[in-house]
């Protein structure tokens, strides 16, 4: 293990292209986290990402069983759950327990799935993540996911931040807030299977919901707050990866401290803001 500190070894592991192939991928997985995690908090969905996040370990799994892509079984894992989440648990009341009953069905099918597969290691590096393995296919695959999220927000953006805000009024103005909700379960559930190929299923809500909630104990407008989750998952991703490379230490460590850290400086900075007020 390296020095923290030692910015030589630092610059040379930048220079690898596996690196740099990494750094991308984590840019790409802040863009989306930025994007998607003020909704997601609005939206009281953090635990459906995590739900998302763990069934899509169950989809790459019976992949690896299956013999095909294990990117693909996770997105077709993730977009199932997603599917489900939208659909049985449209009700604010019904989310929690349906994520809960559905998580729990699909993490026993994912256990029977790896124990069959005999590779227990294999499902370690699913819930852990395995950045600087990304290769050109992972980098392609975040790629073309974030040019599908924010092709359908440019779209969908103003209805589903009213839904968002106000679902009752929403509703009552015609807004079709069934759908909108089932299109961005499926948008999470795509992002969330790149982000668990990359920093793993365990770790995505530091990408997909800190940033936003960060954001959000600053202020109360949207675009601030959109572009704020931006800036704050950049800076833990990309600083993630960045810190992780002298000491050799896993990238997740570095970006979940980094998500706490902004979260607690915002929640502080909010709070002096109320008291001034």
């Amino acid at each position: 293990m390296g020095s923290f500190f030692d910015l030589t070894t630092t610059g040379d592991l930048l220079g690898r292209d596996f690196v740099q192939q990494a750094l991308v991928a984590l840019a790409l997985l802040g863009l989306l986290g930025g994007l998607l995690s003020p909704l997601i908090v609005a939206r009281q969905m953090s635990f459906a990402v995590h739900g998302v996040s763990e069934l899509s370990v169950t989809g790459a799994a019976a992949a690896l069983l299956a013999g095909f892509s294990v990117n693909l079984g996770g997105v077709i894992g993730a977009i199932v759950a997603a599917l489900t989440f939208g659909i049985l648990g449209h009700r604010a009341r019904e989310r929690d327990s349906v994520i809960g009953v559905v998580m729990a069905f699909g993490l026993g099918l994912a256990v029977l799935f790896l124990a069959l597969y005999g590779n227990a290691s294999t499902g370690f590096a699913m819930l852990t993540g395995q950045v600087v393995s990304v290769g050109l296919g992972g980098l392609t695959a975040i790629a073309i996911t974030t040019v599908v999220v924010i092709a359908v927000l440019a779209v969908i953006y103003r209805p589903l931040l009213f839904a968002s805000v106000d679902p009752r009024v929403a509703l009552a103005g015609g807004v079709p807030t069934r759908m909108l909700s089932i299109v961005f379960a499926v948008l999470m559930g795509l992002a969330c299977a790149q982000g668990v190929q990359i920093i793993g299923a365990l770790l995505v809500m530091s990408m997909f919901i800190a940033p936003g909630a960060a954001a959000m104990r600053l202020s109360s407008n949207p675009t601030v707050v959109t572009g704020l989750a931006i800036l704050f998952a950049e800076v833990a991703a990309v600083g993630g990866l960045v810190l992780s490379l002298a000491p050799g230490l896993p990238v997740s460590v570095f970006v979940t401290s980094i998500s706490f850290v902004i979260y607690l400086g915002c929640r502080f900075a909010g709070h002096r803001r109320d008291r001034a007020l």
